[in-house]
């Protein structure tokens, strides 16, 4: 039954971020293009990963997909809780930095962000399980600590 639950959370996390990024699509350019093809830049190979310098700076499309992964687990987490929930992100322009997403004071998410110049994950599975993990996690700690996500 967990696994059910997993897959429909995955599903609605990848549903709303290609949402997401359908929104940020002012002139229309991505109209006719399937999903997979607006996710392939979230896709990044052990080849392509190890073609990335391991110093470099992030380029602003990788901050914005970065953004656009979290602004999607905070949809998502509203989605099930019907509570706001807002991300925040501090980053250097060396690509260390953090993320927080709260729910009124409660804080639901928190990552250190490092390399953020190589970000992407292996496959879109993992990028549909990774961004369900988050939303899972927040959604308990809102269900754990209500009064707190209400402030």
């Amino acid at each position: 039954m967990a696994d059910v639950a997993e897959v429909s959370v995955a599903d609605q996390f990848v549903k709303t971020l290609v949402l997401l990024f359908r929104a940020e699509d002012s002139y229309g350019a991505w109209e006719g293009k399937p999903d997979e093809a607006l996710l392939a830049p979230f896709i990044l190979d052990k080849e392509a990963r190890a073609a990335i310098p391991i110093i470099g700076d992030p380029d602003p499309d990788t901050l914005w997909r970065l953004e656009l992964f979290y602004k999607a687990v905070g949809v998502t987490v509203e989605k099930q809780t019907g509570m706001m929930a807002s991300p925040m992100m501090k980053m250097s322009h060396e690509g260390f930095g953090r993320m927080i997403l709260t729910t009124g004071r409660l804080v639901v998410v928190s990552k250190t962000l490092r390399d953020v110049h190589r970000f992407g994950f292996p496959s879109i599975e993992k990028l549909a399980a990774d961004g369900a993990k988050l939303v899972e996690d927040a959604v308990a700690l809102i269900r754990e600590y209500p009064e707190v996500a209400n402030l």
